[in-house]
């Protein structure tokens, strides 16, 4: 298997940090106490990270929010995630319906190449744009899939709505690719094109 340890990532001509890339703002949650979890599980890591390919993506996101929605910001709530946080997670949630969330440790995340992406838009105040949920709703409201059903019943309003779209054109457009249980996760490119072919950060 084509693998790098996280700790061999600095300098390495595959993968870009996100400080690099201009126009973003990032607040990663698994740095943080503020996850699901509770705890910080990357620290001593640094994992500000992606592949060049989704960092290259990401300015074409920043430059179409800028042309569409001047004073808006992409937030990335989670970028590089190391297999070995792959698997703390998965741990975390042993025994409940809440691992159909992860993707298994041994299939790997897209996460753990650096090519996918949890992200948000912060408003001209520098506030998050209301989506509904927060980042790790771990409910059928965090699904794109169950949006209309939500609208109609009113669980989600339709700025609410609207907002959720507003992320998913501009991740669209730079090639990144959603999915139906989570509406701030994206994928840069084919998944499993992704697995076979690309390095996967341990």
């Amino acid at each position: 298997m084509n693998t790098i340890a996280s700790e061999d990532i600095a300098g390495h001509p595959e993968f870009r940090h996100l400080s690099t890339i201009a126009g973003i703002a990032v607040d990663l949650r698994y740095a943080t106490p503020d996850n699901f979890v509770g705890r910080d599980l990357y620290s001593p890591y640094d994992c500000a990270w992606l592949h060049r390919d989704a960092a290259f993506a990401l300015e074409r996101v920043v430059a179409w929010l800028k042309a569409r929605r001047p004073g808006c910001t992409p937030l990335v709530l989670d970028a590089l995630r190391p297999q070995r946080v792959q698997q703390q997670l998965w741990d975390a949630l042993a025994g409940t319906d809440l691992q159909m969330y992860l993707a298994h440790p041994q299939r790997g995340s897209i996460h753990s190449f650096g090519m996918a992406l949890d992200i948000t838009i912060l408003d001209e105040d520098g506030r998050e744009l209301d989506m509904g949920t927060g980042f790790d709703d771990m409910t059928e409201l965090s699904h794109p899939a169950l949006e209309a059903r939500f609208l109609a019943s009113g669980e989600l309003s339709a700025e609410q709505v609207a907002n959720r779209q507003l992320l998913r054109d501009a991740m669209f457009q730079a090639g990144f690719v959603g999915i139906n249980t989570e509406w701030w996760h994206f994928d840069c490119g084919d998944r499993n094109l992704v697995r076979q072919t690309f390095r996967r950060v341990l």
